[in-house]
């Protein structure tokens, strides 16, 4: 007789809404510049180009208003936000707290395999650097720090930190092609791992204050360059 073979349970598998497709992939174009501040964005032409109904993208363009990336203006218009250095300010205050607390959480298990996500990724920004791919770089960027939080079992946290990230992320995408600036990036990254390596909190505190404040200490020369996104 045939035996019937049950599969064992695995991860669920979601299936993802019109709407959240619409609105991460508006985001990613916001975030990437490619829908740049100021910008009118019409819901019945983003509807076309999406091929969708009005309904998910106006639920999409909904959620990006309370992420502070887009501006509605009722029956009249819908605006990509001019990047807003307050909260900017405010997401660096947060990310700042959480990742020195994530980095003392580290020292204090003193678990070395904990850190093997991060180098990882580490090193795909290094090769990322080498082959002057950007793009390939800041994807490598969010999974060094991503890995970081996942290691403490507090990943959440770092979704909540990517969903308020909208402004500062603009900014760092304009820093980002500065001679030296990928540099540095890397230079930091890999001094937190040292310091949490050998359990020295302090050393992880000042190289993550220095690697998050950044981009914000050069928002003057940011701005002289791009006026109109301010």
């Amino acid at each position: 007789m045939k035996q019937t073979h049950t599969p064992t349970r695995g991860t669920r598998i979601r299936k993802l809404s019109a709407s959240q497709q619409i609105h991460d992939a508006l985001r990613t174009r916001i975030i990437d510049l490619e829908l740049a501040p100021g910008e009118n964005l019409s819901r019945v032409e983003i509807a076309e180009y999406y091929g969708v109904s009005q309904t998910p993208v106006r639920d999409a363009m909904m959620r990006l208003e309370e992420e502070g990336l887009l501006v509605i203006f009722p029956q009249s218009k819908t605006e990509v936000s001019r990047i807003d250095l307050d909260q900017a300010k405010e997401t660096q205050f947060l990310r700042l707290s959480l990742e020195i607390q994530v980095a003392r959480q580290l020292i204090e298990a003193g678990q070395p395999d904990l850190l093997t996500g991060a180098k990882v990724a580490l090193a795909e920004q290094d090769a990322a650097q080498k082959a002057g791919d950007l793009t390939r770089f800041s994807e490598a960027d969010k999974r060094f720090h991503r890995a970081l939080f996942m290691a403490v079992n507090v990943s959440p946290l770092w979704d909540l930190v990517t969903e308020r990230s909208g402004h500062i992320d603009r900014l760092r995408k304009l820093n980002l092609p500065d001679p030296g600036k990928v540099a540095e990036i890397l230079g930091y990254h890999k001094r937190i791992i040292e310091s949490i390596e050998r359990g020295d909190m302090t050393g992880a505190t000042t190289e993550i204050i220095g690697h998050l404040s950044g981009t914000l200490a050069s928002v003057e020369t940011i701005k002289q360059r791009r006026p109109e996104f301010f």
